[in-house]
Parts: C-alpha cells; structure tokens; sequence
C-alpha cells in the first residue's frame, strides 16, 4: 500500500555525514546528562510505600493525586487496579517515617474527602527490590540487543547488524538522555517503552536492509553506486514508513492526551523513540552500513563454476 509514489530518489546520503556528526554530538550530549544528572528513578526502583484502598464506588484517581500531593508527596503514583474502585498508591521513603506512619496519615487525608474509603494493604517496598528490578531490567535490555544482532547476521550480514545495533542503541541513549535531563520519571512502564522501541527501530532497519538487498539484486541498478542504491532502498519505502509511523504515532498521542498519568511518560517515550528511529533507520543505520563498506557481493552469493571435468566420459 502506498500513499504516493516519489519517481526520484532523494539524495539522503549526500547529505549522511552532516547529520551523523549532529547524532554523535546528541549523543554525546545524552551521555553526559546521563552522568551528570542521573535518571530520576521512580518508587519501583528506590523503595518506598505501596498502599492500597477500597472505595465504594468509582474513586477519583485525580482528587487521590491531589490529596496526595498536598501532603507533599510530589512522587506519588496514583493507579486503579483490579477494578475502579480499586487505587493503589505508591509513596516514595521518607527519613524518620515508617510505612504505617506514611498509610495512616494518607487514609486520614483521604477519608476527609470520602468517609468510606477503606484501608485493604499496607506494605513497604525496600531498595533492594528496586535494585534486582533495575538489574532484571538492563539484562532484558542485553538480551534483546544480542537477539537483534544475531537476528540481522543470520538474515543479511554482519555489518547490517552492526550498523542497525549502533542505530537501535543510538536511540536508546537518547531517550534515556532526554529523561535525565528534563528529569521525568524513569519507571517499569517507561522501561517497556524503551524495549518495545528497540523492536520498533530494529523493523524499520530491517524494511530499509530488505529493499536494499532487492535493490542489489535487480540487475536494473546493476550500475549503481552504494550510496545511490541506499537512496533508492530509502526513497523507495518512504510511503510505507509514513503510513506505518502515522498510524502508531496517533495511537501513541491518543495515549499521551487521553491515557492520564499513568501513561503519560510511557507514550512520551514512545514519542521519542518513534521519531528518533526514524531518523536512525535514514541516517544512522543505511550510513553506516555505507561506510562499513557494504557491496553487492554481500547480498548475491556467487554462481560456482561447473568442473570441465564433471560428467566426462574416460
């Protein structure tokens, strides 16, 4: 399916090199937040105080939030689970008060607003279950990035692989860069979204890799240069990416506009990888793959010549 047909190719590597160094430097640039700043982990990855109440009907999750934040809890995370008039509420640990400190003077605040409301659980996450989540959680990350590289060597070569992994972890620091420097929240949904972009960047390297190949192959551009047949993979699967990333990106605001907090650093997430894959699959991916000195022998397997010999009669 295609939205519109570009009869020319667009000289995207003409123009590789420019934006490489503007990926090196944001790159660099998400580094150094990184080290600098930090990431602002959220209670899943600290410890705090998971505390769970019962309404009798629907509970407002956003006058819980407020009366939340008003008891200068600005870390809270406010969700339903189970039903509606399920809330559960994490709070981040505070020197000199315990849990059952914490709980009591939350149902406090909370029954100011609704006398029904029940206490059904209290309990205190320590840092060393956020320690093991943060562990599990950068194993997955290793896990995925070692499954894409074997992936793409066995499927194409292994300078498409190396260069579709830089893409993939170009895209992933940048994220990570954009959380530590505007500080957002760095959670478990916001770690799915990082995975869940790797295998997003990870297809669209592969669409480009693919028409690559086919371009190679077709004896129509047997006369064309590397670069030319890289701007004529991308020019050519360029419909296809605007439909694809269109239609994900108006889920993925859906989200961000509708999904409430809960969703609102997860779908920002995804924003940016979205975007930044993208621009990884053009300009960083097919790049590199050039520069790594990929050729048309790569992708055609060479005819062996038949023997003289064989099928001679002595």
């Amino acid at each position: 399916m295609e939205l519109f047909r570009i009869k020319k190719d667009i000289p995207f590597m003409r123009h590789a090199l420019i934006f490489n160094v503007i990926s090196a430097l944001t790159f660099v640039a998400a580094v150094f937040f990184l080290f600098s700043k930090g990431l602002h982990l959220s209670i899943e990855f600290t410890g705090g105080t998971v505390i769970e109440v019962a309404y009798t009907k629907p509970a407002n999750i956003d006058g819980i939030r407020k009366t939340v934040e008003g008891l200068g809890y600005s870390d809270n995370q406010v969700t339903n689970f189970g039903t509606a008039q399920d809330v559960m509420i994490r709070l981040p640990a505070q020197k000199g008060v315990n849990s059952g400190q914490q709980s009591a003077t939350v149902l406090a605040a909370l029954k100011q607003q609704d006398a029904d409301v029940e206490l059904k659980r209290t309990e205190f996450v320590g840092p060393q279950v956020g320690d093991e989540l943060a562990h599990d959680g950068l194993m997955a990350l290793l896990f995925v990035v070692i499954g894409i590289v074997i992936y793409l060597a066995i499927r194409f070569e292994w300078k498409y692989a190396v260069a579709a992994i830089i893409a993939n972890l170009h895209d992933v620091v940048i994220i990570l860069g954009f959380f530590a420097f505007f500080q957002w929240e760095f959670s478990l949904t916001v770690l799915a979204a990082i995975l869940a972009v790797l295998g997003y960047s990870v297809n669209e390297s592969v669409v480009v890799f693919d028409r690559v190949r086919e371009t190679f192959r077709d004896r129509r551009f047997g006369k064309l240069a590397v670069p030319d047949v890289m701007n004529h993979a991308i020019t050519s699967t360029i419909s296809r990416t605007i439909i694809t990333h269109g239609s994900t990106e108006i889920m993925v605001l859906s989200m961000f506009v509708f999904g409430g907090p809960a969703l609102h650093y997860f779908a920002l997430a995804l924003t940016i990888g979205i975007l930044f894959g993208i621009y990884s699959s053009v300009f960083v991916a097919a790049a590199v793959a050039m520069w790594l000195g990929v050729k048309r022998e790569d992708m055609i397997k060479p005819i062996k010549e038949k023997d003289e010999t064989d099928g001679a009669v002595v």
